[in-house]
């Protein structure tokens, strides 16, 4: 079953400097990530709850083109040589990556094989997930990921402290609503729809957990737009800025609230 938005994948070229650019202008830590050794990239990692926004860069552009099963990476690739920095791909949130892809594929899906990944945090723990990949690719649906819910990343008491987490800026941030720019966003919602078993509504959104998803047409928004909602009662300035591509946008919130 899908819960929800998993991460975002924004490729960059410094991952580094991404990091600090955005920790100094979202007020957001990146507190995660590691390095895809055997498929040339590396990342780090902002947690936004369960959510989590990942800046990947690529160490080795030849892995990358060798590694074909790493659609990940060959997809933040071409979004560098192709796009420039910006949002390559995302990922939905699965709790059982092999049922939903027989489901999907008894209902006519393209969607891949699930397939095991992993990668080496900087204490040495592997960290494991399985995804299944639609074509990815600009317009294109987005692929599904199941984490390994163990270690010092995913098991229970990581999963818990992210619950608990406050960032710099807007305490418990969390990611409420993506839009994303669509040449044709008809065409894309039937793709959601084959690819995924999502269908928008009459406004284009799709519903996915307690976020949301939007297509929009590219004419109207140039840019994927990623809005975030700070803690309630934690004072946050109004935010509203374009960074790697990407517009980012918070509502203020002023303090305490009061009961009604």
């Amino acid at each position: 079953m899908i819960t929800g938005i998993d991460h975002l994948v924004i490729a960059v070229h410094d991952v580094a400097a991404a990091a600090e650019t955005l920790e100094a202008d979202l007020g957001l830590a990146f507190t995660g990530g590691g390095r895809h050794e055997a498929m040339g990239t590396y990342n780090r990692l902002a947690f936004l709850g369960e959510t989590y926004l990942e800046l990947i860069g690529v160490f080795d552009a030849a892995l990358v083109r060798s590694s074909r099963t790493f659609a990940v990476g060959n997809a933040s690739l071409a979004c560098l040589q192709e796009r420039g920095e910006g949002l390559a791909t995302y990922a939905l949130c699965s709790d059982d990556v092999a049922g939903d892809v027989t489901r999907l594929r008894a209902a006519g899906s393209p969607i891949g094989d699930p397939v095991a990944g992993a990668r080496r945090r900087p204490d040495g723990e592997e960290v494991r997930w399985i995804t299944a990949f639609p074509e990815l690719g600009p317009e294109r649906a987005p692929f599904l990921i199941e984490h390994v819910y163990e270690g010092a990343e995913w098991g229970p008491a990581a999963r818990a402290a992210r619950a608990a987490f406050r960032h710099p800026h807007g305490g418990a941030v969390r990611l409420r609503r993506l839009e994303l720019p669509a040449s044709d966003p008809a065409a894309v919602d039937a793709e959601y729809a084959t690819v995924l078993g999502l269908a928008a509504d009459a406004d284009g959104v799709v519903f996915a957990g307690d976020q949301a998803l939007a297509l929009r047409r590219a004419a109207d928004i140039p840019a994927p737009v990623v809005h975030l909602e700070a803690e309630a009662g934690v004072a946050a300035p109004a935010m509203d800025l374009v960074r790697f591509g990407i517009r980012w946008v918070r509502p203020a919130e002023t303090g305490a609230q009061t009961a009604a």
